[in-house]
């Protein structure tokens, strides 16, 4: 039941959003629904329509609290006249391959509206889109479930005053607004791909939410090319998830990684979708970035990686969005096409980006060319530097593990 309660709560939510206007009162209705199914369902079994179930309940516990507000009377009444008319019958699932009720798109577009703070944008999509509690939530950002509380609190209240409207951009809007919609998930997926902190390197929860959020996006808008590269792209980083932590949690570097323990089905999937995101237009971020993650993935090996095409697909994607990281991942590129000599005179040239100083992939990534390039003593310093910027134990451990390596060899090497 947990999966129907999944998928259904989303739709639930929105379309009561869309027929009453009130989030709070569509959240709290929609929670009694879920109660009551749980009581009800065990008994009685699941009904042949979940989501119709679950919307006449959740409607009728919507009416009858409005009932209870005598302020609220003559809109009740439109309400109720609403509520009896057949054509307001509760829509039920999609046929596979037929159309979706954009409510749900809706609820995507109010929760990601540019009026919310960027960490409220991620914590209303997790709570309403993903269906996640706010102590879950709370898990994800790493805060108290109190202070999660007041912050969602604070965001309804933000759409409520500021009448942020539930409702997709028109055409000429949605160019602007569905990148926020589209960094609102990712964010969400690349906390789950390497978490900011905590003793584990993977939130795999949060990981399989963002891709779920993201076939949902991908079903309501097909059209869109960097909706399907950003599917593309996370189903092909997640589809290595497996091989990326040893038995104990431990970090496992590309080239160390198990590769019949990729997910290939995954693979196979993302790699079908990379083509549809480059294709009928000039290519965007995500599906750049797609592209740049089915060549990782069709390699044998790392040796075998198709380097100079990695290279020349970060230049592109330099030039579509710019940002200190693209570039550090452009020198890594360069580093396994060029040499450890060249990726890191790229490197040096980044030293004063006030993004990479907190940002310990690039003291590591200094740490380990330095370690090839046989410069101990400085790639000693890199991997400290690194080692107070890591969030996670697995990522600690593994610098640990670079910093003793080069010691024993500078100490072998003598003054």
């Amino acid at each position: 039941m947990e999966s129907v309660f999944r998928e259904e709560r989303g739709r639930l939510l929105a379309a009561l959003v869309r027929r009453f206007g009130d989030l709070d009162l569509a959240e709290e209705v929609t929670s009694e629904a879920v109660e009551a199914a749980l009581a009800r369902w065990p008994v009685d079994g699941v009904p042949a329509n979940p989501g119709a179930w679950l919307m006449t309940t959740a409607r009728r516990r919507a009416v009858d609290r409005l009932r209870r507000d005598q302020a609220l009377a003559a809109r009740l009444a439109i309400l109720q006249a609403e509520a009896d008319r057949p054509d307001l019958a509760p829509v039920p699932a999609p046929e596979a391959g037929g159309d979706l009720p954009d409510e749900r798109l809706r609820l995507f577009f109010t929760c990601a509206h540019p009026a919310l703070a960027a960490e409220d944008r991620g914590a209303l999509t997790l709570r309403y889109l993903a269906g996640l509690t706010t102590p879950e939530v709370a898990r994800a950002y790493l805060v108290p479930a109190a202070t999660m509380a007041k912050r969602i609190t604070r965001a309804k209240r933000k759409i409520r005053e500021a009448r942020i409207p539930f409702r997709v951009p028109g055409a000429a809007e949605l160019p602007e607004r569905l990148p926020g919609v589209l960094q609102v998930t990712y964010s969400i997926f690349t906390e789950g791909y390497a978490a900011s902190a905590g003793p584990r390197l993977q939130r795999l929860d949060l990981a399989e939410e963002a891709i779920r959020l993201a076939r949902l996006l991908h079903r309501l808008l097909p059209a869109e090319r960097e909706v399907t590269g950003l599917l593309a792209l996370m189903l092909l980083v997640h589809a290595r998830r497996d091989a990326r932590t040893g038995p104990d949690g431990e970090l496992v570097l590309l080239d160390e990684q198990d590769r019949a323990r990729w997910d290939h089905p995954m693979i196979g999937e993302g790699r079908d979708l990379v083509p549809v995101a480059l294709t009928g237009g000039p290519p965007g971020p995500y599906g750049v970035q797609a592209a740049i993650a089915a060549l990782h993935v069709s390699a044998p090996d790392l040796a075998g990686t198709d380097w100079p095409q990695i290279v020349a697909l970060y230049d592109v994607l330099h030039a579509l969005a710019p940002s200190p990281v693209v570039a550090l991942n452009r020198a890594a590129a360069v580093a396994m096409r060029d040499g450890p000599e060249a990726g890191l005179a790229l490197l040096d040239e980044l030293a004063d980006e006030p993004l990479l100083r907190a940002h310990h992939p690039y003291p590591a990534a200094r740490a380990d060319l330095l370690r090839r390039l046989d410069r101990p003593a400085e790639a000693a310093e890199a991997y400290r530097a690194a080692l107070a910027l890591a969030g996670t134990e697995p990522e600690r451990a593994l610098l640990r593990r670079g910093l003793d390596a080069v010691t024993v060899t500078r100490d072998e090497a003598g003054p």
